[in-house]
């Protein structure tokens, strides 16, 4: 009763209903024993509606009227006559009106609306209001029109669909320990659809993603909502989908045995290495690579029937960054293509890992690049070489490790020399320069790579670590290596411990629902992650 009295207030924009101020009113004289008011002159004053208390009183509008016309207070007698009366609340507007008000209101405020009065519930039943609030949220437009075909109504689709799973669209990683994923849940057509995200097939690193679905609900039978699951080979079937807490799901498949194929284990691991990798295990002669794709498949099938979601973020973009910021895939030797989240941080610019391996898990930092400390590279016959391109890179590294000794220690911080190369630039200066022209670029000798077309020119160079560690996330560390920003959408990294080199191209994919609330939330979202696989 009192959210009905408070939709009330807002409604009408003079308090409650008449029948709640009514006993309001009442409820007043009751405990106020010194105000005296005359009865009429509060019955007068309980059909007020939309009226401030400090209105002037030959401005006010009585509910009660004649049959068919909205009748004026005495003090309006004389406007009377010039025109029509002015509505004095939401009731008296006519319904199309009253129709385009409500379409603009978002849908979770309608189900309060329609308690206020029985007018307002049989006008939400108008499919002009639900369609409008289908396309301004889920951004369903020609869709619609299949609605009518199959005979559905847009307030069924929004009420039974739409709304109860709002939640679950958006950007997710899935719990499967070090290898991690990237999960999109999007409206897709008159289905809610979880798709996952695949790299290329190694090492095609500037080929698009991959995708497969692994979830639907819809209202095609019985006109409730329809969990599916779509994993296997054997076409959808029956499936469940829990809210763990906030920002985490799960999904659960009721019938497993449509994950499997006639063949057995041999059969599926077939069938998922091509998928996976797009070729069959004897045309990888790498033993220690066919190790990793055998572990890989052993662990994620144990997740075939069960997995938790995590809602993560897109980064913030910032006019000072160095590019826009977004996910990336990238060569990581035998462990084929990773996809990782560019991010930046006032002067430093972080690569946070989507999907992982047994060495370096996902949710970890991969790459972290001090802007503030650009390499200048030499001759390309001179970046031929290892040696040099290690003096370098070390130099500054050295520099950077005395500059983080300084600032730790009391007042010689202030007059620590910057890192070779920053020439006392402010944070983030280097990177919000002037764009330099393109530059010779060529590998070192000696350094691997899993793709030899890599560019040939770049734009900027900057000294960075990044994480390597041994099998199980064991013994991590911190290495120097050397960002190359090569364009707006491609950037590489040369580890000078593993003289090997990662190339980086941008996901260009429009992923729905996925920015970040706030810089504070994305980074609250990166200790997180960290955290999950530490």
């Amino acid at each position: 009763m009192l959210l009905r009295m408070a939709v009330c207030a807002r409604l009408c924009g003079g308090g409650q209903s008449r029948r709640c101020r009514r006993r309001q009113r009442h409820s007043q004289a009751d405990q106020d024993s010194d105000s005296e008011m005359d009865m009429d002159d509060e019955e007068e004053e309980e059909r007020v509606v939309g009226k401030t208390k400090d209105e002037p009183e030959g401005s006010s509008c009585h509910n009660s009227r004649p049959s068919g016309a909205g009748a004026l207070g005495s003090g309006d007698s004389a406007s009377a006559s010039a025109g029509p009366p002015h509505p004095q609340s939401l009731l008296d507007l006519p319904p199309e009106l009253l129709v385009e008000i409500f379409s603009s209101l978002p849908g979770t405020a309608l189900p309060n609306l329609a308690l206020v009065c029985k007018k307002f519930r049989q006008i939400l039943n108008t499919e002009t209001i639900w369609r409008r609030r289908c396309t301004e949220e889920f951004g369903m437009r020609d869709d619609l029109r299949k609605m009518e075909i199959v005979g559905m109504s847009s307030r069924d689709l929004y009420v039974k669909l739409l709304h109860p799973y709002r939640h679950i669209l958006g950007l997710w990683q899935p719990d499967i320990g070090p290898y991690g994923g990237l999960l999109n849940v999007v409206v897709d057509g008159l289905f809610i659809i979880g798709w996952m995200y695949l790299p290329p097939h190694d090492p095609r690193v500037e080929d698009p993603m991959r995708r497969r679905p692994l979830f639907r609900i819809h209202m095609w039978e019985k006109n409730k909502a329809t969990i599916e699951c779509m994993y296997g080979h054997k076409g959808p079937h029956k499936g469940d989908i829990q809210t763990v807490k906030k920002d985490e799901f799960s999904t659960k498949c009721n019938q497993t045995d449509h994950h499997r194929m006639p063949g057995g284990r041999q059969e599926e691991f077939r069938t998922w290495l091509e998928e996976e990798w797009g070729r069959t295990l004897e045309d990888i002669f790498h033993e220690h690579m066919q190790e990793l794709i055998l572990m890989k498949f052993i662990y994620t099938s144990q997740y075939d029937n069960c997995l938790t979601y995590r809602r993560i973020y897109l980064p913030p973009c910032l006019p000072s960054d160095l590019l826009q910021p977004g996910l990336f895939k990238g060569t990581y030797g035998s462990h084929g293509l990773e996809i990782i989240m560019l991010s930046f941080h006032d002067s430093k610019a972080k690569a946070t890992k989507l999907t992982g391996d047994p060495n370096v898990p996902a949710g970890q930092l991969t790459l972290e690049i001090d802007l503030n400390c650009p390499v200048r590279l030499p001759d390309l016959e001179h970046q031929r070489s290892m040696e040099e391109l290690s003096r370098l890179v070390l130099g500054v590294h050295e520099e950077a490790q005395r500059g983080l000794q300084a600032r730790d220690a009391p007042s010689e911080a202030a007059e620590a020399d910057p890192p070779q190369g920053a020439e006392g630039v402010e944070p983030g200066a280097a990177a919000c320069s002037a764009a330099p022209e393109a530059q010779p670029f060529v590998l070192p000798l000696g350094v691997m790579t899993r793709n030899e077309v890599y560019p040939r020119t770049c734009k900027m160079c900057f000294y960075g670590t990044g994480l390597i560690a041994g099998h199980g996330f064991t013994s991590p560390e911190r290495t120097p290596g050397l960002f190359v920003l090569f364009d707006d959408d491609r950037f590489g990294f040369i580890w000078l411990e593993l003289k090997s080199f990662s190339l980086y191209s941008r996901l260009t994919d429009q992923l729905s629902h996925a920015q970040a609330p706030s810089m504070e939330r994305f980074e609250a979202m990166l200790r997180n992650m960290q955290s999950w696989t530490s």
